[in-house]
């Protein structure tokens, strides 16, 4: 019995952590667009998102990595002879790879703070879609085990950042051509 409370709460604790670190790198891109505006526009939006961003960060994103490790702990204490699968140890490596984004999150959160990060939004929104890749992975190797179609997956996960990138182009060419039509509307407002 043990062993579906660790497994359902494991799974909260996922959806929470992802949910908050989702959020919380679309907070950057807010953060560092607010730069581009005038003050006091400026001034009020950093002061906000750097509220937001601490709250998702403390409140719900860290809690939840800290719930999703210790019932996969809990998971594994349950059923030890899962710690010799191949495929859990592949595992182990891309939740490694998100443990340290997530603190790396942690640090970008601070050096938004102290006004010493230089990305661009266009930046944070490709940062955005290092967690999605990590889940689908993740969950591939939960779902399929010792059976992970390697060679279907490569090809998914290769299509997805074909059309992450293009996404992110895409976005950003009609935020440039949008931003233009503002600003030769607002010049002929003015004229």
């Amino acid at each position: 019995m043990a062993y579906y409370w660790f497994k359902t709460f494991h799974l909260i604790g996922i959806v929470v952590w992802f949910a908050g670190l989702f959020y919380l790198v679309r907070l950057f891109v807010y953060h560092a667009e607010a730069q581009e505006k005038p003050e006091p526009a400026q001034s009020i939006l950093k002061q906000q998102y750097e509220l937001m961003e601490k709250r998702l960060y403390n409140i719900i994103t860290t809690p939840g990595m800290i719930v999703t490790v210790v019932m996969a702990i809990g998971l594994i204490s349950t059923e030890t002879d899962v710690l010799k699968s191949p495929w859990l140890h592949i595992k182990f490596l891309f939740v490694g790879l998100l443990l340290i984004y997530h603190f790396w999150c942690g640090r970008i959160i601070k050096q938004l703070e102290k006004g010493e990060n230089t990305w661009s939004g266009q930046k944070f929104r490709a940062l955005n879609e290092a967690p999605t890749l990590l889940l689908l992975v993740i969950v591939l190797l939960a779902v399929f085990k010792n059976s992970f179609p390697l060679d279907i997956a490569t090809w998914l996960i290769v299509g997805l950042i074909i059309v992450m990138a293009g996404s992110i182009q895409f976005y950003a060419k009609i935020r440039r051509q949008n931003e233009a039509k503002l600003n030769s509307e607002n010049l002929v407002k003015n004229n």
